[in-house]
């Protein structure tokens, strides 16, 4: 099954949103230096059960660009939009790494509009951090960028640090050209809203089913902080894909759609 779809949600900033299948709304968020195209041996897997949606956040892809500053919140309004445009009065989310923390903040917000979560390869937040390291790390993320470097120039060299060692030279490349396809103005404002975001999710207060799936060779977010994670939210599943690291539905497509399906199916009729 290819995608059915493709369209753009208004107002300003519009969201673009691929999408395939019918059913409850089962909607895919990208990392920090994604797109919606990471999700596409997603769509189709999941299309049986489900109406399979993958956006662009604001900024990303298809989206619009957009002026003035980034609040993080301000994605869980464009979610909010998304699902009303679906007519969704709940949706599955399934968020990786930053599109994680988005689906966590969106369950606070309006925890009413959510069926489950599925969180990977992700963490709760940066608010723990000293806020001078979380500025040294935006210093560090920004500053090429500033200088005139493009996202492609950065791509090959950042993408190596997140995918598995044995991923296959395909995977890197995809990563690559995802990363390089980045709004360079959009991105910096991503940046800095997502490390200076003060909110936390309350993990402990979670009662919709959630899995936690995390690659083992995950060096960003590692097993470890998805074993705490799990610790606190009540009956959490806990998936940890072996050979695989911060991309797990890129590196191991197969078994993440075995995991993601299985759950969903065990745990959301």
């Amino acid at each position: 099954m290819t995608i059915q779809a493709t369209i753009r949600i208004e107002p300003r900033p519009r969201i673009a949103v691929d999408v395939a299948g019918q059913g409850p709304l089962l909607l895919f968020l990208h990392g920090i230096g994604g797109n919606r195209s990471n999700w596409r041996d997603q769509l189709p897997a999941f299309a049986g059960d489900f109406t399979a949606a993958a956006w662009d956040a604001r900024g990303y892809g298809a989206s619009d660009d957009y002026d003035g500053a980034l609040d993080f919140g301000d994605f869980c309004a464009d979610l909010l939009r998304v699902l009303d445009h679906f007519k969704a009065e709940r949706a599955h989310l399934c968020g990786l790494s930053m599109g994680g923390r988005i689906a966590m903040d969106f369950h606070d917000r309006h925890r009413e509009r959510v069926a489950s979560l599925t969180l990977c390869d992700t963490q709760p937040g940066l608010a723990q951090m000293p806020a001078e390291k979380r500025r040294e790390f935006i210093r560090l993320r920004q500053e090429p960028l500033r200088a005139g470097k493009t996202p492609a120039e950065m791509a090959p060299e950042v993408a190596k640090t997140l995918i598995g060692p044995k991923a296959p030279p395909e995977v890197l490349q995809r990563l690559v050209d995802s990363m390089a396809a980045l709004h360079t103005q959009s991105y910096l404002k991503t940046i800095e809203a997502s490390f200076l975001y003060e909110r936390v999710p309350d993990l402990d207060s979670i009662r919709v089913p959630v899995h936690i799936l995390v690659g083992a060779d995950d060096r960003l977010t590692p097993p470890d902080v998805a074993r705490g994670m799990a610790r606190r939210i009540k009956q959490a599943a806990l998936t940890i894909l072996p050979d695989c690291g911060h991309l797990a539905n890129l590196e191991q497509p197969q078994r993440f759609n075995a995991a993601v399906l299985g759950f969903l199916r065990e745990h959301c009729r």
